[in-house]
């Protein structure tokens, strides 16, 4: 029996999906489970029991799941990419041998593979390519000015047409809603993403944020929820990466188990020090704790200057890369009171420390 069915899951949140992938079995368990699955990633699957007959439809789909039972029925099609063979029998030898023959990526046994495959399956629904540059920005010391640099970054990324989003680690800052002026913004706060479990979807979790200054912001509210699980933490920023972009980190001082998951996913992060000399000794006890997660560490000076102090000689005693200076924009002593947020006079000093450091960070990442 040869037919098309196509199965409608729930309306997807993110937009700009790409096609679904393609099932070829007989074996209606396994239909239904992968049907369960695509379901639970967003996607929209086509279903044939065999190469389908459409001219182009094997070759153009993002993803083909081909049940073992159907194997042998795809063994002439033409090789490909992204070919998976889903099968149940884990003691089964011939599943390799199978596999080889049409030319399959990977073997995947459910039930066990079932979450690697849900990501599979919502990574090419998301149309997934170059993740977010993902910065993290963290002070030398209370009151460094770390989160007026996060938040002068996103909106410097925004203003140059990146697609941006802010992230605030920090649950007992007070929130970068409220920096930003959005604390009234309609959109989910870090408590109702702490009962995430598995991978969340990165056009769902974009949408559900308020949009602030062109840029998407996921911040704290004022309630008593100040903790979120670890593995919620490492499937929401995960997502935040998925869409491209930048993201951008603003890091509390202290790592624990959550602010590991955003360090291990950082590309790189700054470390802002105001250059006097106790600054500069807490820094370097705030640079070790998160050098043993993070891989690239750079630290940016933050004036007035003590007497024998200057950026070079603040990055020299602590062993860091050196950023550079970074501006004071007036009227930004209170921020969240100025209607201003930082960053936004896009001729400032600020913002054009924030356009050079994208600059070069773009460039870095391309090369890399």
């Amino acid at each position: 029996m040869a037919g098309t069915v196509t199965h409608d899951p729930p309306p997807a949140a993110g937009g700009g999906r790409q096609g679904g992938p393609l099932i070829v079995t007989e074996d209606a368990g396994l239909l239904d489970d992968l049907l369960r699955l695509c379901a639970a990633a967003g996607a929209t699957p086509e279903v044939h029991h065999g190469v389908p007959e459409r001219r182009g439809s094997w070759e153009a789909a993002p993803l083909v799941l081909v049940g073992d039972d159907a194997a042998r029925r795809v063994r002439g099609a033409a090789r490909r990419r992204g070919v998976v063979l889903v099968g149940r029998d884990q003691d089964d030898p011939g599943v390799w041998r199978r596999a080889v023959e049409i030319g399959a990526d990977h073997v995947l046994m459910l039930p066990d593979g079932e979450q690697w495959l849900v990501d599979r399956i919502a990574d090419v629904a998301e149309g997934v390519g170059r993740p977010a540059l993902t910065v993290g920005v963290l002070g030398g010391r209370g009151g460094a000015g770390a989160s007026t640099l996060a938040c002068a970054l996103a909106v410097t990324s925004a203003r140059e047409g990146l697609r941006t989003l802010l992230v605030d680690a920090d649950p007992l800052g007070g929130g970068l809603d409220v920096v930003l002026g959005g604390e009234t913004a309609d959109g989910l706060r870090w408590p109702a993403f702490a009962a995430s479990r598995g991978r969340v979807g990165g056009g769902a979790l974009e949408e559900s944020l308020p949009e602030l200054h062109s840029l998407r912001v996921l911040s704290w509210d004022r309630g008593d929820c100040v903790t979120v699980p670890p593995q919620a933490v490492r499937a929401v920023l995960a997502a935040a990466r998925r869409g491209g972009g930048a993201v951008v980190v603003d890091l509390p001082r202290r790592v624990d188990s959550g602010v590991a998951e955003i360090l291990a996913q950082l590309d790189l992060a700054l470390l802002v020090v105001p250059a006097e000399l106790r600054a500069v000794a807490a820094a370097g006890r705030v640079a070790s704790a998160v050098g043993m997660v993070l891989r690239d560490l750079r630290v940016a000076v933050r004036g007035p200057y003590a007497p024998g102090l200057d950026d070079r000689e603040v990055a020299r005693l602590l062993g860091l890369p050196l950023v550079g200076d970074v501006p004071v924009e007036p009227g930004l002593q209170h921020p969240s009171g100025s209607g201003r947020p930082p960053g936004a006079a896009g001729r400032s000093p600020l913002a054009r420390f924030c356009r050079e450091f994208w600059e070069r960070a773009l460039v870095e990442a391309r090369a890399a």
